[in-house]
């Protein structure tokens, strides 16, 4: 009794190799980490395919191409992207998937597709739905199965859409990132009572100072941090402010419902807060200079060594302050000395900022504030320090008293005043710190006014 020997199918000589790229794609990347998940079992269905096809010429290229966690939606998929260069390089002849829907949803997309397969020569095949994009009544039903493949896609994301919004509406959280002040548990949000007690500290200071960057200085000054251990800055703190979740509440496309999460900040502590917020930056920041301290309190002083103390008066409604003598103030007889009594406090602070001004546009103070800078960032480029002095010219009128006694401070030792005008003692060393504080100050003009 004879016995047939099984072999596989020899390919004949005369049969054209077709190069065959096998495409696996998956919406989610839940279950990828399983021994055999969902794009194994698309690429083994189209392996089996291509080796049926083997007595045509059809071989299976090395590469894989496989997307996994990304949707149908969009063409911004690595191994698509791959598998399209891999094309215009003329290495694949066909590209092989287990359903259309798995290269596109979209039916522009997939037309966009469609056109490059066209340009190089190169079929397309489902081994799930027959059919051939070669002919006219092909490329028909290829557009009927894409049209339905974008219907479903577009009432999956309805449904989600509609999810979201009921659960929002009985004030559920939803996802994403955590706010400062609460953790997860349950799909819950809970209250976390030490970084609550950081939520509540920003609202504080605002509500104080009236200023965004004085808030976020006197945070920084403070080691108030976000959830990640980093330093507050303006826009976190902005953020905080206007986060609804704080007070127990859930939004939604402009709905407001009441949430199921505990509120960390007192209703009238917001409603103080956002009564500021109301009032725009520039505003507020003109607000707070009419009740400006005096810039160079501690800093000025007379022919006598005494410093010379803030003063103010009103005459017909309008203030007017001066820097005074301690002897004035002691009601001492100056007559016949070279002690000024008094000197108006715009005026020697305008010369006093004019001279600081003037400094930081000095080429030499740049080269010196930026070897002094090096020390702590060895990477500092020159030019950074230019810029960074620079910014500070346009926005002098515009930042918070806070701020520009602060800068004072940091640049003037000391200022003696005679009759034959004043001296304005500089303190260079403060520079290099100035250099660094403007680089968060000085970014854009927003971030220096609120």
């Amino acid at each position: 009794m004879s016995r047939k020997k099984l072999v596989e199918p020899v390919m004949p000589a005369t049969v054209k190799k077709l190069r065959c790229a096998v495409y696996t794609r998956k919406s989610t990347d839940e279950g990828l980490d399983k021994e055999f998940n969902t794009l194994d079992a698309q690429r083994e269905a189209c392996e089996a395919y291509v080796a049926s096809q083997r007595a045509e010429g059809w071989v299976l290229v090395r590469d894989r191409y496989d997307d996994g966690g990304f949707s149908g939606g969009t063409l911004e998929r690595p191994a698509l992207k791959r598998l399209l260069a891999d094309i215009e390089q003329g290495l694949i002849d066909v590209i092989v998937v287990y359903k259309i829907d798995r290269l596109s949803r979209s039916l522009m997309d997939f037309a966009k597709l469609v056109e490059t397969f066209e340009a190089h020569r190169v079929t397309f095949v489902s081994v799930t739905q027959s059919f051939n994009t070669t002919t006219s009544m092909g490329r028909l039903t290829l557009n009927i199965l894409l049209s339905f493949a974008q219907f479903e896609r577009e009432v999956i994301g309805e449904r989600i859409r509609d999810k979201v919004a009921a659960s929002k509406a009985r004030g559920m959280w939803m996802g994403g990132k955590v706010p400062l002040g609460y953790d997860v548990a349950n799909r819950k949000l809970v209250v976390n009572e030490a970084e609550a007690a950081r939520v509540r500290r920003v609202f504080e200071l605002f509500v104080e100072t009236g200023s965004g960057v004085e808030t976020v200085r006197r945070l920084q000054a403070e080691g108030v941090a976000s959830k990640s251990g980093r330093p507050l800055d303006k826009g976190d703190v902005y953020k905080i402010l206007n986060l609804r979740t704080y007070i127990g509440e859930v939004t939604h496309k402009g709905n407001i419902y009441r949430g199921e999460q505990q509120a960390i900040v007192p209703r009238d502590l917001w409603d103080r807060a956002h009564a500021i917020l109301q009032v725009s930056p520039r505003t507020r920041a003109a607000q707070n200079r009419q009740h400006a301290p005096a810039l160079l309190k501690g800093l000025i002083f007379g022919m006598d060594g005494r410093a010379l103390s803030p003063t103010h008066c009103v005459k017909k409604g309008r203030q007017y302050r001066y820097y005074v003598a301690q002897t004035v103030l002691r009601n001492a007889d100056t007559q016949g000395s070279d002690i000024v009594r008094r000197v108006s406090a715009a005026e020697i602070e305008a010369a006093v900022v004019d001279q600081v001004r003037a400094l930081l546009r000095q080429p030499e103070v740049v080269v010196g504030t930026w070897l002094a800078a090096r020390t702590e960032a060895p990477d500092l480029k020159e030019s950074e320090v230019r810029e960074a002095l620079a910014r500070l010219d346009p926005l002098w009128g515009e930042l918070f008293p806070a701020e520009q006694a602060r800068i004072v401070r940091a640049l003037v030792e000391r200022v003696v005043v005679g009759p034959a005008g004043a001296d304005i003692r500089l303190r260079l060393e403060g520079l290099a710190s100035l250099v660094r504080d403007l680089g968060a100050i000085g970014r854009a003009p927003e971030r220096a006014v609120a």
